[in-house]
């Protein structure tokens, strides 16, 4: 198998999901055979907004050839890395590089992970909800849009509010009786709007 690792591995984080790894390639007479490629292995160490430490799947990506740089796709934002690089022959593969450690940035929210809406009166709705199952950052605010709909389903005027991100209920007072009204929800980060929810309730018609 070959002798040596490849050195001077260094990483360009690109975007939240994408990074480039590059390396020096090894002297040809250290491998000791056929240059197959070069092959990275990669892990999540942790996510950067949830501290618990799962069963970490180490992923492998080959390189063929010479190459010396090559691209991790797929990664998840708001997360901790780490990677090396392995030289490979006919026979197997060399010795690993030292693990370089990088880190993803934020990315948007996935949408909220329910939004309930309970306790009809005549002017009021309760509305409850679950924070993102991928927060992919730190959750900066939650954006609640709502209109009515009329009896011909026309929409009407569109309002919106934005409440802190550590609330998970909010009392929307002063509705119109008998309305119905639909109801826009998503989470934020610094860096955008993740994916809406939507929902419809109806205030009661009398006491």
């Amino acid at each position: 198998v070959p002798m040596v690792a490849p050195g001077n591995v260094q990483v360009h984080v690109i975007n939240s999901t994408l990074a480039k790894v590059h390396w020096d390639p090894v002297p040809l007479k250290t491998v000791r055979g056929h240059l197959q490629g070069y092959k990275v292995y990669y892990w999540k160490v942790q996510s950067l907004s949830r501290r618990n430490r799962r069963h970490i799947e180490k992923k492998i990506l080959t390189f063929r050839g010479n190459k010396t740089f090559g691209m991790l796709p797929g990664l998840e934002p708001y997360s901790s890395y780490k990677l090396n690089v392995r030289v490979v022959n006919g026979k197997g593969e060399g010795p690993a590089s030292p693990d370089k450690v990088f880190k993803t940035p934020e990315g948007v929210p996935s949408s909220p992970s329910f939004l309930k809406i309970t306790n009809p009166t005549l002017d009021s709705l309760t509305l409850e909800w679950g924070s993102p199952t991928h927060p992919n950052g730190v959750l900066t605010s939650y954006i609640l849009k709502f209109q009515p709909i009329n009896n011909t389903h026309e929409l009407g005027p569109l309002v919106e509010i934005r409440i802190p991100a550590n609330e998970s209920s909010l009392i929307l007072k002063n509705l119109n009786f008998s309305t119905r009204y639909k109801f826009y929800f998503n989470a934020q980060t610094s860096v955008g709007s993740g994916s809406q929810i939507t929902e419809e309730a109806v205030t009661i018609m009398d006491e």
